[in-house]
């Protein structure tokens, strides 16, 4: 069976495209040995059909930058023995795969930030605070007087004026998330980016850089490398990422809350730093914008921006993507800086996250800590609407696929067979850190050895691990479990363990993923995982006799919720079940095999990096676009003379009309108003006088509410609790839209969460209504605690309703929980498909004219459903009114309020 990408687009972005990375895709290489002149020429520039390399275009390099640890046996040797250690081996073989499109893993193990592979300039940033937070002071005293007493250091001085008159040149950069730039670069390729400018640092300390230099440098790369650097100070950037994103922001997105004593998760210094890096990206951009630019930001390192720039250019087209996770709203309200987060994520249009189950988190984050109304599509704020989408994440097919041709990769994978002939290899890469599930991978491997003594010596696993002087603990813990399993499990022919306490060449890892028998991926949370999706690709039999390999698969990775139980889904904590997943793939029939990995690799191709880039780009475009047209700015005025026009030329008219806040201003939350105020009773009276009008009012109020309010208007029609009972025009009797006795058997068991909330936020009260229940809050004695009770309430409902079709919303000081099968739309569309079918049996006309007009959030879905019945000429004249100032998807809007509207239809009266 042959597997082709199914993942195209028909769509292309004709305009620039801002492509926000905390790092650029290029960095500077200092020649300190030359003279200073003009820039070396670079070791290659990359076309526009190429892609970017951490791996120097295949070589491949260390991205731990720890001198390589003793090499224990044979097994490491052979992984380390040709690894090139220095710029000068990266440099002399980019002549030898210039032709050849290049790639990197989709995730790499980059080096630390300001110690890279290439000659650049130290950092000047003060140390981080120390390890344990409980040698803080002493740490700060000791660094006051050691500023206070130091002298000047000539070597560091002469190594800078060395760097700002050597030669140097632009290299494709070692930091950030390659991942991304292979899929941008792909699309790119394609041509479904027409143009594109990349938006970051440089990867490297800039400093002890001159301005002249920096000027040079920014020049040399924004016209020959549609790169924008963004210079930062080398203090600041350092707290950004090495310690807010690294030691806050990574642990906490990713379910590990630092809370210990030796947590450097104290944020009086850092958050300062991450919101100034924020600051600088939005600056930077601000300055360059035009409109029909498109800005794309990436990641948790930039979070603030969109916000930041939403208040520059409010009609900026911006995305943000987070490429990791997103927790739950129990882990995010930990962080003590969660409303300026979230505030400068929702500056953006749209918000793409890898998987569902991370869009719901945010979704109930917002709902939860800022009260705001939260749907399936997104999050409804006072002035405009942020659409939240998942957008899973791909990998550059074509280009891999070229990659893993290349013949360095076919000579690995001959002495890999070789070497590992008559054994079953699992193959693992991950970063050495607390999240990846690297000890509880070795400890369930264990445990597949002690439980089958028969298979220990068949199968290998092969551990690739970066690690950093960041996790000494859990190296040691990590070694102390390998040496242990070598220990017990290994022969004089046999070592079942081979682990590798640094990155491979980019040539061995295709190798390895290409003669591996199994992978094993046991995250505790990961975003997504692309190295399943390079595995599964590679085992398509065309470049070695393996094939069609199970995976092992964290069901805590994104990867895993894509795959649809097609991988061996497994609990990293469950050290059993992993050890039986082990013994079960390696034990897995051809026939299955090939089942299980038919579908991946269906899944695989479909999701593509092109695919990914693409459909994030045209939901981007097409939501801002809708939003554009949603912007009460952007919405004319009513105009009372057209609509004259066109009620004047009607035989038959329809009119939806809200009550409150349309009809009618608001009345107390505390009371029932059982009479409408007199002009509004005239207006209604007025219109039904003329044959031709009929009027419904719609309302959230319970039925025998709205009889009371319009016993004298005879003819009216009336639609109660925003939806759920419809009394029609011409009868006398309450139509039950909704299900009564499903209702009533999920208000017992809400109602029971109402009180517990009730009982702790004094002055609230509830109102059950026959098929809805209302919090109301807005009077209770401590207005701040009751937001949050509230917030918790509907989260809480949302989570524990979610099966029965039930939602809660938080509205104007109230909690509305009601059911999403019945609304106002729902309540006006079988009005008109009654009155079509009963005026149509009749031979009389289907009405020509319609009108609705509303304030409230619960209207917008009957806007919606008359503009559909105006788009495809139900009904000749449509108007849809918004009297509220909130962005809306009503034609027009009328600013003067409840006597606006009655204005309105009152001059319509004397048309008749």
């Amino acid at each position: 069976m042959i597997y082709e990408s199914t993942s195209t687009v028909d769509y292309q972005l004709d305009g620039l495209t801002y492509h926000f990375l905390s790092f650029l895709p290029y960095t500077v290489h200092f020649d300190v040995r030359k003279p200073a002149g003009r820039p070396d020429p670079p070791i290659r520039h990359p076309s526009t059909t190429d892609d970017l390399s951490l791996f120097a275009q295949g070589l491949g390099y260390s991205a731990s930058l720890q001198p390589i640890p003793a090499i224990s046996t044979e097994h490491e040797q052979f992984f380390l023995s040709q690894k090139p250690s220095s710029f000068q081996s990266y440099s002399s073989h980019q002549s030898q795969l210039k032709d050849l499109p290049v790639t990197t893993p989709s995730e790499t193990l980059t080096p630390l930030w300001g110690q890279g592979l290439f000659a650049q300039p130290k950092s000047r940033a003060e140390d981080l605070p120390p390890v344990s937070i409980l040698k803080y002071v002493a740490e700060q005293e000791r660094a006051t007087r050691s500023r206070e007493t130091s002298i000047h250091d000539n070597r560091q001085d002469s190594h800078e004026r060395a760097l700002n008159t050597a030669g140097w040149s632009i290299q494709p950069g070692d930091q950030g998330n390659p991942g991304v730039r292979n899929a941008i670069n792909a699309a790119f390729r394609t041509g479904a980016l027409k143009e594109k400018t990349w938006v970051g640092t440089l990867g490297m300390p800039t400093d002890a850089l001159e301005d002249t230099r920096k000027f040079d440098i920014e020049d040399k790369l924004e016209n020959e490398y549609d790169s924008l650097p963004v210079f930062t100070s080398d203090s600041d950037f350092d707290g950004h990422y090495s310690h807010y994103c690294k030691t806050i922001l990574w642990p906490v997105f990713h379910y590990q809350i630092p809370d210990h004593p030796k947590s450097k998760a104290y944020e009086d210094h850092s958050w300062v730093y991450y919101a100034k890096i924020n600051q600088a990206f939005a600056d930077r951009i601000v300055q360059k914008w035009k409109k029909g630019d498109v800005i794309w930001i990436h990641d948790y390192h930039l979070v603030l921006v969109p916000g930041m720039i939403r208040k520059k250019i409010p009609d900026a087209q911006i995305g943000f993507f987070l490429h990791t996770a997103f927790p739950s709203s129990e882990v995010f309200r930990c962080l003590a800086m969660r409303m300026e987060l979230l505030d400068g994520l929702l500056g953006a249009n749209l918000l793409g996250f890898q998987t569902k189950e991370y869009c719901n988190h945010f979704l109930q984050t917002c709902n939860r800590l800022l009260c705001a109304e939260a749907t399936a599509d997104g999050v409804q704020l006072e002035d405009r609407f942020v659409n939240v989408s998942e957008f899973p994440a791909g990998v550059d097919l074509k280009t891999l696929d070229t990659r893993r041709r290349d013949p360095e990769v076919g000579d690995w994978i001959k002495r890999m067979r070789s070497k590992y002939a008559d054994k079953q290899l699992i193959v693992a890469r991950d970063k050495l850190d607390h999240i990846r599930g690297v000890r509880q991978k070795l400890l369930a491997y264990e445990l597949f050895l002690n439980k089958n003594p028969h298979l220990k010596e068949k199968v290998v696993l092969i551990q690739v691990a970066s690690s950093t002087t960041e996790q000494v603990e859990l190296e040691a813990t990590v070694s102390d479990i390998v040496t242990r399993i070598n220990s017990i499990h290994s022969t004089l022919a046999h070592q079942p363990i081979v682990f590798l306490k640094q990155d491979i060449e980019y040539s061995q890892y295709l190798a390895l993923i290409t003669v591996a028998d199994v992978m094993m991926i046991t995250s505790l949370r990961e975003g997504m995982g692309l190295t399943s999706h390079e595995y599964v690709y590679c085992q398509d039999g065309k470049c070695s006799d393996k094939q069609h390999g199970p995976l092992i698969l964290s069901e805590f990775t994104g990867s895993s919720s894509l795959f649809e139980s097609y991988d061996l889904a497994v609990n990293p904590w469950d050290y059993r079940q992993c050890a039986d997943a082990i013994k079960t793939a390696i034990e897995m029939s051809a026939s299955e095999r090939e089942r299980r990995w038919s579908k991946l690799m269906n899944i695989v191709v479909h999701h593509t990096a092109e695919f990914w880039v693409t459909s994030f780009l045209e939901t981007l475009s097409k939501v801002h676009n809708e939003h554009s047209l949603r912007a009460t700015l952007s919405i004319p005025r009513l105009s009372v003379q057209e609509l004259g026009e066109k009620y004047k030329n009607a035989e038959q008219r329809l009119f939806i009309l809200d009550y409150e806040g349309t009809l009618a201003a608001y009345g107390s939350s505390t009371s029932i108003v059982f009479t409408s105020p007199q002009r509004t009773l005239d207006v209604l009276n007025n219109l039904l006088y003329d044959e031709k009008n009929i009027v419904y009012v719609m309302s959230s109020r319970k039925p025998e509410e709205m009889d009371r309010l319009f016993r004298r208007v005879p003819k009216v029609g009336l639609i109660a609790e925003n939806g759920c009972f419809l009394k029609e025009y011409d009868t006398e009797n309450w139509i039950d839209m909704a299900n009564v006795e499903k209702s009533t058997a999920w208000k017992k068991s809400v109602m029971m969460i109402l009180e517990y909330y009730n009982d702790r936020t004094e002055g609230s009260w509830i109102e059950e209504r026959h098929c809805s229940l209302v919090f109301h809050y807005a009077d209770a004695k401590d207005p701040a605690g009751a937001i949050r009770q509230a917030g918790d309430c509907a989260n809480h409902i949302n989570d524990a309703c979610e099966d029965q079709n039930v939602h809660a919303v938080i509205i104007d000081g109230e909690l509305l929980i009601e059911s999403t099968e019945w609304t106002k739309g729902t309540a006006a569309a079988r009005i008109f498909e009654g009155l079509k079918h009963k005026r149509q049996s009749l031979g009389l006309k289907t009405p020509e004219f319609l009108m609705v007009a509303g304030n409230a959030r619960e209207d917008e879905v009957v806007y919606r459903w008359a503009n559909s019945l105006a788009k495809d000429g139900s009904i000749r004249d449509v108007t849809t009114v918004s009297v509220s100032s909130r962005n809306t998807e009503a034609m027009a809007t009328l600013t003067s309020g409840v006597n606006g509207v009655l204005s309105a239809l009152q001059k319509l009266t004397t048309l008749s």
